[in-house]
């Protein structure tokens, strides 16, 4: 019956990465591999992943390239690569989010960049999209760095509710190996599905429909800015280079800048 409502092709799209994702002699040796595919990048701000010498290497490697650079914000849990949940009063989670967005800011400074947007990592991530007054603080403190800036976080209706609330802009995000459940949020339970024929099959039927299929193998209407790709993975570089086959992405700002009539 789902089957039958009007379906919305996607034209423009956001694809995005993480860099820095490295800590002094520990190094992510493929994540550069993906930069010739996306159009944004998360550069770690040095709490879950980065130091300051693979923080100024991604920068300039993202300016080499021309994508959008953003800060990719996490707990301070290096040990745990940012994937452990942390409890932090209000304030002391605006003050973790605006010391990393200011890192990176400042980076960016320096070498003639700007920073367009923030992407939380990890247990920060997944509290984002299920507790709407946690993301609501990212939210506030993130606009206390920029009004600029643009939120990605997790799609579903609490990043929109965050965005109307705090009046911010958001950039709604999936990761096409991911398992979503009616509601769009993610089931973590389930193992990413690391099968690129069938993630390819997906992102083109979401690209054609705005669809994606849930856990219950029912359809989700889902308004879509962005795709997360994982560098993470033996087969990350040839799916994504599959995904650029199917549609040349576009950083956020640029698309919204577009339909607005303030670029061609």
């Amino acid at each position: 019956m789902q089957d039958t409502i009007e379906r919305k092709s996607i034209k423009n799209i956001d694809f995005n990465c993480d860099l820095a994702q490295a800590y002094g002699i520990y190094k992510n040796s493929q994540e550069y591999q993906l930069l010739d595919y996306v159009s944004s990048v998360n550069i770690s701000c040095g709490f879950h992943a980065g130091d300051p010498m693979s923080i100024k290497e991604a920068m300039l490697k993202a300016k080499e390239k021309n994508v959008a650079i953003g800060a990719h914000i996490g707990f301070n849990d290096i040990q745990g690569f940012g994937y452990r949940p942390v409890e932090l009063k209000d304030d002391e989670l605006e003050a973790l989010v605006i010391y990393q967005v200011g890192a990176i800011i400042s980076f960016a400074k320096a070498f003639g960049l700007s920073i367009e947007h923030v992407r939380p990592h990890g247990a920060m991530y997944k509290m984002a999209g299920e507790d709407f007054t946690f993301s609501t603080v990212i939210a506030k403190a993130i606009k206390k760095c920029s009004d600029w800036l643009v939120y990605y976080a997790p799609a579903g209706d609490i990043t929109q509710k965050v965005g109307d609330y705090v009046n911010i802009q958001v950039a709604q995000e999936i990761s096409l190996e991911k398992t979503y459940r009616e509601d769009l949020s993610i089931d973590y339970s389930i193992p990413d599905n690391t099968n690129n024929y069938e993630i390819i099959k997906r992102l083109q039927h979401l690209l054609h429909t705005s669809q994606i299929r849930n856990n219950l193998g029912g359809i989700n209407f889902v308004e879509v800015d962005t795709i997360h790709f994982s560098n993470k993975y033996k087969n990350s570089l040839e799916l994504i280079q599959q995904a650029r086959n199917l549609i040349t992405p576009a950083p956020v700002n640029y698309i919204n800048a577009k339909a607005s009539g303030w670029v061609d």
